[in-house]
């Protein structure tokens, strides 16, 4: 039985900046979760977001006078730093020895996302260094108000480079760190074999839908820093989710039920996965995670 876990929201940091001292307490909550589950047969393969680690690398970028690092470079730097996190978390947890792969991510260069960058990354600017900039910035609102923030795409991952190999340690009964940040993300130029690095982030939830199909799960676990999906989230009418098929929440997801760039891409990814003939899918915190792939948490969709 193999399963895909996309550790997100709380499972890394809560509002920090994602510093090693952080993510490593956070990871102390995490791997006990992920032990019940390998205990109870579940081959794991677990991906993570780096949000807040590639916005610290970015402002860290901003406020010396160092050479620049794409963004695909600050995303493989990110996934090997929580990568090896997350290994010397799931070792002290279980028996086999975890492996840490870092993985690319390739999109398509005509995806829609280059059209329309609507991704923030990075620190908050004022307008007149907005206005300046050599890149896209937008207003995004805050708790100080209205700020700017680079804005790069984000499409969709159309295949992982590293698949095969991830599936084959797997087989092997070892559990794979991979997938972090969404991947890194590149692409082919028309007539031109050859991969580049783009200035993309890849959905990180996409990217384990993706990871779950093209390992074989039969799980996709969504971790985030909600209990479960919602109808009128944040409103008194608000209402959990628990048990659903996929055409309900085909019909909640089309109805626009869910936050773009929330909860919208987690029950996406979701359905895609069952659309593709995967078992069960589930959104749910890391406390719950075990609970839930039992089937007494989270949104369980099926």
């Amino acid at each position: 039985m193999r399963t895909v876990v996309a550790l997100g929201g709380n499972a890394l940091v809560s509002g920090g900046e994602g510093g090693v001292a952080e993510m490593r307490d956070h990871l102390a909550r995490v791997a006990p979760q992920l032990g019940t589950l390998a205990e109870r047969g579940h081959d794991l393969v677990v991906t993570h977001g780096n949000g807040p680690q590639v916005g610290g690398l970015l402002r860290e970028q901003a406020a010396a006078d160092t050479a620049e690092r794409p963004l695909d470079v600050l995303v493989a730097e990110t996934q090997a730093q929580i990568g090896t996190l997350v290994v010397r978390a799931l070792d002290a947890e279980l028996d086999a020895q975890a492996v840490s792969v870092v993985t690319h991510a390739v999109v398509d260069s005509d995806d829609d996302a280059f059209s329309d960058p609507a991704k923030p990354v990075g620190p908050y600017l004022d307008a007149d260094t907005a206005r300046n900039a050599d890149y896209s910035t937008r207003e995004v609102e805050t708790e100080r108000g209205t700020v700017h923030r680079r804005v790069v795409p984000s499409p969709k991952p159309r295949g992982l480079l590293e698949s095969e190999h991830v599936a084959r340690l797997a087989d092997a009964g070892t559990p794979v760190v991979c997938g972090g940040g969404g991947g890194v993300p590149v692409a082919r130029d028309d007539g031109n074999e050859s991969l580049r690095g783009v200035e993309a982030v890849v959905d990180k939830d996409y990217t384990a839908e993706l990871l779950a199909r093209e390992t074989d799960a039969d799980t996709l676990l969504l971790v985030t820093d909600v209990p479960c999906a919602y109808r009128n989230y944040n409103t008194p009418d608000q209402e959990p989710i628990r048990d659903a098929s996929v055409g309900r929440m085909r019909d909640l997801l089309d109805a626009g039920e869910f936050e773009a760039g929330s909860m919208r891409p987690k029950v996406d990814a979701c359905l895609d996965f069952l659309d593709a003939d995967g078992e069960r899918a589930i959104i749910t915190t890391i406390d719950d995670a075990a609970a839930a792939v039992e089937g007494d948490a989270g949104t369980r969709i099926s």
